[in-house]
């Protein structure tokens, strides 16, 4: 019980409407790659692969492991590392990043080490060195001899982006400096570990596009947001997104080479972004505004672009149309989860859509290239600050279909515990704070964050299968305490991360201490599922089935397996033209395949670690296997034991 205690602290299917027929599959004699985190520059995290089935998924097995050696429990250099990387295929190649930064490429059939390029990235004061994937691009103006006709881009934690050669992993010497370039460059004065990427690069029209993880609660002139595209071919920069109001002056691309400095404390894209390149448009997920949990008239109307999903021009950065999912955020309600394309059928007619998913855990749907809801977005009456020098948004907006993935409103009947005992405790905890519902502002008495800051749904997003309009998203449940306290009269612990303790929130008058709401065992204060997976009808709207995600093995001595309350998860999920959905995510070590009609498990497989990333699946050869790959290497602030393995699975002979 003890462990469960700490690990759990730590934080009927729609068919086409005009032919009613199954989705369509690739042939057992055709190739399949995934160049791309997300699958494509759509991001549906969807194959038509379909040779393992409903009827012969039991059958999966191992094909092959790889271990890279990189992870680290923590220690005074950096935290304990997180493996959420997704792996691209290539060819017949897999290519992948480590939290160290490195870049390993394997023969994508037997798993055996191609190359390995090391960045040699400086981990120090890293809270979590994390590398989420790389980007492919191929120089269709280059002799097949050419050195770096095919490139992989990788952004490192000591802010650098990286081009080498996908033949054999030597820098591509003609990319900036020797083959990297320097983020930092027009960012200004950046403190230890304050600024880099973590997410994959976008790679669209000879242009590799990039943003960064800006640390959280630290202060208000935080580094800059922007968004930056570089040539492919030279590391030129050709444009900037500098995420300032209309009525501020953005700072271009010429300007940063000639030393302008980006506008500090903007909105940040640690995520992922994704890709229209037939309308020539880039969809960028924005997190809010430094410093968090305080606004007032310190951060002025910075919010403009805040928690939003914004489409730009690709070819010159200008925004073409935004959505904000959350207005003058207080909460770190940033939009983490890759925009998702689609094609929605209304009508008879196809009309190009988006899905975006939040932490709050609502799913906004939006005409992609116009940015209006395709179902009603409503603007509710919420509640008011209270604090000295805030003034919070009065209203925010509520989707309206598909319904909120989780309540947006606790009472004390939502509240639990193992024993009358500790459920008492959970109820006087809540009683003492402030809360009113999703949107409560925080507050010098504390208020409840429900579902939590990690949401909802996070950088694992959903997936889309494109025939029968059906989303499948895994999601969690982790309530936070939010507290602010006055900067003078504070005299408590000065220690904290980016997600829990103390943060400074220098410039403003007020510092931040955040923390899970949990019972004085360590046990969540709210009645499980604290995860779930859930099937959405993106033609209607409407939930199809939704089922706890995860159970208590390895969490609970004895009796863990029998616990299916779901766990927070972290990591994304698969679908194929089998209608099987692939995922891991959660604590339990367990990957696992899910019927898409019903939500039933047909399969799972123990992992040597938790499965804290997004698997894919491909095909190498015509009549070959059809393999599923899953990196297995856990998340220390989860509370998951790190690993360093990448796994293989395939049907036997």
């Amino acid at each position: 019980m003890s462990r469960m205690v700490f690990l759990i602290g730590a934080l009927t299917v729609f068919l086409c409407a005009c032919t009613g027929s199954p989705a369509s599959t690739i042939n057992g004699d055709a190739t399949s790659e995934w160049p791309t985190v997300g699958g494509t520059p759509s991001a549906q995290r969807y194959s038509e692969l379909s040779d393992i089935q409903k009827n012969n998924v039991s059958r999966l097995r191992p094909a092959w492991t790889y271990h890279s050696g990189d992870l680290s429990k923590g220690d005074k250099q950096h935290g304990g590392t997180a493996l959420e990387v997704t792996p691209i295929m290539v060819g017949d190649a897999l290519y992948f990043c480590t939290p160290f930064n490195r870049i390993i490429s394997l023969d994508a059939e037997t798993g055996a080490e191609r190359w390995k390029f090391d960045s040699k990235t400086d981990l120090t004061g890293v809270y979590t060195p994390v590398c989420r994937g790389v980007a492919y691009w191929h120089d269709q103006n280059a002799a097949a001899a050419d050195k770096c006709r095919d490139r992989i881009f990788m952004g490192t934690v000591d802010a650098k982006l990286w081009a080498v050669d996908a033949a054999d992993g030597l820098p591509c010497k003609d990319f900036g400096d020797g083959g990297h370039i320097n983020l930092l460059d027009g960012i200004g004065e950046v403190r230890l570990a304050e600024y880099y990427p973590t997410s994959a690069p976008l790679v669209i029209n000879g242009l590799v596009v990039i943003g960064a993880f800006v640390k959280d609660v630290q202060r208000l002139h935080a580094p800059s947001g922007a968004v930056r595209a570089f040539d492919t071919r030279s590391g030129e920069l050709k444009w900037v997104w500098d995420p300032v109001p209309p009525d501020q002056h953005a700072v271009s691309a010429n300007e940063v080479k000639q030393g302008a400095t980006l506008t500090r404390g903007t909105p940040n894209v640690w995520s992922l972004m994704s890709a229209d390149p037939e309308r020539g448009l880039i969809y960028v997920p924005t997190g809010n505004p430094a410093p968090d949990h305080y606004g007032g008239k310190e951060r002025g109307n910075m919010d403009y672009y805040g928690s939003s999903v914004v489409a730009l021009d690709a070819a010159t950065g200008i925004v073409r149309w935004h959505f904000q999912t959350v207005h003058h955020d207080l909460w770190d309600y940033d939009v983490a989860a890759q925009p998702v394309l689609f094609e929605r059928n209304v009508d008879g007619k196809p009309v190009p859509a988006l899905v975006e998913a939040t932490k709050v855990g609502q799913v906004f749907l939006l005409d992609r290239t116009t940015g209006v809801p395709l179902f009603p977005v409503e603007e509710r009456p919420v509640p008011a600050s209270t604090v000295p020098g805030e003034t919070a948004s009065p209203t925010q907006p509520f989707a309206t279909k598909p319904a909120p993935l989780y309540p947006l409103e606790l009472s004390h009947a939502d509240l639990w515990g193992l024993t009358g005992y500790d459920k008492g405790k959970c109820a006087a905890q809540f009683d003492a704070l402030d809360y009113k519902g999703v949107f409560t502002p925080p507050s010098l008495k504390g208020i409840l964050e429900y579902p939590g800051l990690g949401g909802g749904v996070n950088w694992g997003s959903v997936s889309i299968d494109p025939h029968r309009n059906r989303m499948i998203v895994n999601l969690q449940a982790a309530p936070f305490v939010i507290k602010l306290e006055r900067r003078e009269g504070y005299h408590g612990s000065s220690d904290g991360s980016d997600l829990v303790g103390f943060g400074p929130q220098e410039d403003t008058p007020y510092v931040v201490t955040r923390g899970p709401f949990l019972s004085p065992w360590k046990t969540p204060c709210i009645a499980p599922p604290w995860g779930k997976l859930v099937a959405i009808d993106l033609t209607t709207g409407e939930r199809l089935w939704e089922r706890p995600l995860g159970t208590l093995h390895n969490l609970a001595p004895l009796v863990g397996g029998m616990l299916k309350w779901g766990t927070p998860n972290s990591g994304g999920n698969l679908q194929t033209g089998g209608d099987l959905i692939f995922v891991a995510a959660t604590m339990d070590r367990y990957f696992r395949a899910i019927d898409a009609d019903t939500g039933n498990e047909l399969w799972r497989y123990e992992l040597p670690y938790a499965g804290n990333a997004t698997p894919i699946t491909y095909r190498v050869k015509p009549h070959g296997k059809q393999y599923v790959v899953i990196a297995a290497g856990g998340h220390a602030p989860l509370g998951t034991e790190p690993g360093d393995a990448i796994l293989a699975f395939t049907l036997p002979d």
